[in-house]
C-alpha cells in the first residue's frame, strides 16, 4: 500500500510559480511510475505529467509543455511539480498519483491517489 501526501498548493497571480510536492510512503517508491493530475471546476480530471520510476523519461499535457517540470527524487520518496508562467486555466485541485506495473497508465488508470492540493492562478 503507497500513501501519497501532496503538498505546496495556494492562490498565485498569473505569470507566478509554484512548486508542488508529493510525499511517498509504503512502498518500493524507485519502482513506480509517478503522475500529477488535476481537475478544475467543474471539469473532467486531466493528466498533467508523468515520471518513470528511474526518472528518464517523462512526459507531459501539450498545453504545459515548456512551463511545467516534473522531477522525482528516489533517495527521498518525493516527487515534484515545478509550475511556472501559471494562466488562470491552470486553476484546478491537483493530485499525484503511482502505479507499480502501470498497465493501465496511458488511460489515467493509476492505482494510488492523493488527496490533492488547490492551485488557484488569479488574472
Amino acid at each position: 500500500q503507497v500513501h501519497l501526501v501532496e503538498s505546496g498548493g495556494g492562490l498565485v497571480q498569473a505569470g507566478g510559480s509554484l512548486r508542488l510536492s508529493c510525499a511517498a510512503s509504503g512502498g518500493a517508491f524507485s519502482r513506480y511510475t509517478m503522475a500529477w493530475f488535476r481537475r478544475a471546476p467543474g471539469k473532467e480530471r486531466e493528466f498533467v505529467a508523468t515520471i518513470r520510476g528511474s526518472g528518464g523519461s517523462t512526459y507531459y499535457l501539450d498545453s504545459v509543455k515548456g512551463r511545467f517540470t516534473i522531477s522525482r527524487d528516489n533517495a527521498k520518496n518525493m516527487v515534484y511539480l515545478q509550475m511556472n508562467v501559471l494562466k488562470p486555466e491552470d486553476t484546478a485541485v491537483y493530485y499525484c498519483a503511482a502505479d507499480d506495473t502501470c498497465r493501465g497508465c496511458s488511460v489515467g488508470v493509476y492505482e494510488y491517489w492523493g488527496q490533492g492540493t488547490q492551485v488557484t492562478v488569479s488574472s
